[in-house]
């Protein structure tokens, strides 16, 4: 996402989608522009531009009563310490949707799942 919010087209190839994500991918997306900012790797301006984007665009927060249990579950079954990652898969699955990411570490491990794309294949 917060590579989605850098650039001026943004989210506009999905348009025609209902996008959904957990909680946390706003305080994640805030984090991820700030220490970019804080390593000298993005001007300040441009990653409020970005945020600024990011507030506008079309995504609704969903927390499922499940959500936390599932997020769990999926962590303890790829082995993963944190919950994070698995927030996005959990959601996913109990929405039965697709997961589009640009993460080729989190597709590849889960892979199997069927649910899990990239932007290109969408």
């Amino acid at each position: 996402m917060f590579e989605a919010c850098l650039l001026s087209s943004g989210l506009r190839r999905f348009h025609d989608d209902e996008l959904a994500a957990p909680p946390l991918l706003w305080p994640e997306v805030r984090s991820a522009l700030h220490q970019a900012v804080a390593r000298g790797a993005l001007a300040r301006d441009h990653a409020l531009e970005a945020l600024d984007r990011f507030g506008s665009a079309p995504i609704t927060a969903r927390n499922p009563s499940a959500l936390g249990a599932e997020a769990w579950r999926l962590a303890d079954a790829f082995g993963w310490a944190k919950t994070c990652d698995a927030e996005y898969v959990a959601l996913a699955s109990l929405l039965r949707c697709r997961l589009v990411t640009i993460d080729a570490a989190l597709r590849r491990a889960t892979a199997d799942l069927g649910f899990v794309v990239g932007p290109r294949e969408v």
